[in-house]
């Protein structure tokens, strides 16, 4: 069934709700998408070819894990964390991923340690290439992949969560050639690990989040209107989408 103006109606495709949230969760996080784009209703209904409801029920999802706002009479902004709130981001991060450490150190093998090494590398050479978005991809990658070596399959699914708004904080609050964390870091972590030094390997990664903190400019930048059109037009691709 189709609404009036011919496009599919969010109960018409449960398949395809998640792909217009993934992409628009990874060009939020990646920065293509920076803290107060507006995303409207209508341009973003035109380019994935769904209803308004459809993409409302999207953007409701996305306010539902505060990565954007929405405000009455404005509609729809991706979020812009406050100075507060992003120090109470990285914060929160140091207190359970640090936390965390002597499960991460239990529960790991050589084949752990090899793929930590194998995303520093990717992580090196993305920043290699000036690929932003793959940067910050594979940086939030490192963190979430070392967490997940304890098995804690709850407190992983935090960090993933925390790695996203951290993507916002520095977007936001970070310099405009920042992209996500130093890759001499996660290396410096890596290699810890393999010791199996516990007090040495939560000072780094202490450290770790205190350079992040430290490397914000708490400036803000203005509301921005993105090329839709040109961000997702792969998405409508890979969907077979009919406009």
């Amino acid at each position: 069934m189709k609404s009036e103006t011919g496009l599919k109606t969010a109960s018409d495709l449960p398949d395809r709700d998640e792909p217009i949230y993934q992409a628009l969760l990874a060009a939020i996080v990646e920065r293509q998408l920076p803290p107060g784009s507006k995303l409207p209703e209508e341009a973003l209904s035109s380019v994935f070819g769904v209803s308004r409801t459809g993409i409302r029920k999207v953007l409701h999802r996305l306010a539902a894990v505060q990565m954007i706002v929405l405000t009455p009479g404005r509609g729809a902004q991706v979020a812009t964390p406050s100075v507060e709130e992003a120090q109470d981001i990285f914060r929160t991060r140091s207190l359970l991923e640090c936390a965390n450490l002597p499960a991460v150190l239990e529960h790991c093998q050589s084949p752990h340690l090899v793929a930590l090494e194998k995303l520093n590398r990717q992580e090196q050479q993305a920043h290699e290439d000036r690929d932003g978005p793959a940067a910050i991809r594979l940086s939030a990658a490192f963190h979430i992949q070392l967490q997940a070596i304890s098995g804690n399959q709850v407190l992983t699914g935090m960090v993933t969560s925390l790695t996203q708004r951290s993507s916002l904080v520095i977007a936001a609050w970070g310099a405009p050639w920042q992209q996500g964390c130093r890759c001499d870091d996660h290396d410096r972590l890596t290699e810890l690990l393999r010791k199996k030094s516990l007090t040495a390997l939560t000072d780094a990664l202490q450290q770790h989040f205190a350079h992040i903190v430290a490397s914000l400019h708490f400036e803000r930048g203005g509301e921005t209107l993105p090329d839709f059109a040109k961000l997702f037009a792969h998405v409508g691709t890979a969907q077979g989408v009919n406009k």
